[in-house]
């Protein structure tokens, strides 16, 4: 019987690298959120730094969660700088502006009705889909609608809807991954394959699992006693799916599940040049029972990077798993992409770069056209 996820949480990072004569400096940025799953709490960010020494830095954070609302009960506009939200006001007996609280912050909105009693909440989130400048929030009622227009802290970005969703995270995604494929890592290869499936359909994305195409050219399941591992060693696999991801490094809008567990590419080190071509997620099951527990395990994976999963781009937590919650673990997964883009929105482009360069394995440092990663003793694809 599948047991029920009690919780999901994510990270994300972005490695910022800089080399000099004498020494390497990588940092390693985590956010922390959690998907619309249960009764969840917000976690707070911190940063992990590692230069020699690591250091573990809080940063203030709202530690709730309030769902939206479950029905669309207002419209939404763009205009480049701004977002517009218009909420029908009829039937709730507003007499003035003095009748309506609204409240912002950088990422969050709660709009409420001052009726005597008891207040009426009309929308509370604290997932706008991008920051905003609340000093410069202005408000007004127009007949029966209050209009609240927001200044967009990135003008660039199209807000699909006011709040981050499912519906909001596909549309904006698409603007943001510019044709970039999505890579399932972990080690579970029914996780990868099912949220791989559910990114794909959100996204209009291709749908590819490396299992599936590698029954298919061997006529042979891949399965840790199939005759494949028993007559070709334990290392066949892996060096099958590698030549699988060599083979579709190159197309893009595609969402990949990869193989679980210790014979699949993903799992080694120096099979990771050809998965640099999209964005990594590590969906990486945990045993911790609470949040704190769950961060340390996840800051000690990245600073021993004796497992080759923590190559990713980002990291999704889930403790227990249900087919049923795919959809969220994807919510999740788009989510902490949508906000590792935007922390630096070139990282679409030096993917495409990357690949058209040839998949060298110089991830994230690219060298220039003709650099023969042989040159360097092959230090930068990594070994075991």
């Amino acid at each position: 019987m599948a047991s029920t996820t009690s919780w999901a949480g994510l990270w994300f990072l972005t490695r910022n690298t800089t080399v000099s004569t004498t020494t390497s400096t990588t940092s390693l940025e985590f956010s922390v959120l959690k998907p619309n799953v249960g009764p969840f709490r917000l976690f707070s960010p911190y940063s992990l730094s590692h230069n020699g020494s690591t250091s573990l830095t809080q940063r203030s954070c709202k530690c709730s969660y309030t769902a939206p609302v479950s029905t669309r009960t207002y419209e939404f506009s763009d205009t480049s700088s701004e977002v517009e939200l218009r909420l029908n006001l009829k039937g709730l007996d507003i007499q003035s502006s003095r009748d309506i609280s609204v409240d912002t912050s950088d990422s969050s909105l709660a709009i409420r009705a001052l009726r005597p009693g008891l207040p009426v909440t009309l929308i509370e989130t604290n997932h706008l889909f991008d920051r905003i400048k609340p000093s410069e929030t202005i408000w007004y009622i127009d007949d029966d609608e209050l209009v609240v227009n927001f200044k967009k802290h990135d003008p660039d970005l199209k807000w699909p809807d006011i709040m981050e969703s499912w519906e909001s995270l596909t549309a904006g995604s698409t603007q943001l991954l510019k044709g970039a494929s999505i890579y399932l890592v972990g080690n579970s290869t029914e996780i990868n394959y099912k949220v791989a499936q559910e990114i794909a359909t959100g996204l209009g994305y291709t749908p590819l699992s490396t299992k599936e195409l590698l029954e298919t050219y061997s006529n042979q399941t891949v399965d840790s006693s199939c005759k494949w591992l028993l007559a070709e060693g334990s290392d066949s696999v892996a060096e099958a799916e590698s030549a699988i991801l060599e083979s579709i490094s190159s197309h893009v809008r595609a969402a990949v599940a990869t193989l679980g567990g210790q014979h699949g590419a993903s799992g080694r080190t120096d099979k990771w040049r050809h998965l640099y071509a999209g964005f990594t997620v590590w969906l990486s099951q945990t045993e911790a029972t609470d949040e704190d527990s769950a961060k340390e395990e996840t800051r000690k994976n990245v600073k021993d990077g004796r497992l080759a999963y923590t190559n990713a781009d980002v990291v999704v937590k889930l403790q227990g798993w249900d087919s049923a919650y795919a959809k969220n673990v994807a919510q999740a997964c788009l989510s902490a992409l949508k906000q590792l883009i935007l922390s630096d929105k070139k990282l679409p482009g030096k993917k495409s770069l990357y690949i058209r360069l040839g998949c060298r394995g110089d991830w994230p440092n690219i060298k220039p056209p003709g650099w023969d990663p042989l040159s360097e003793g092959d230090r930068s694809l990594g070994t075991q």
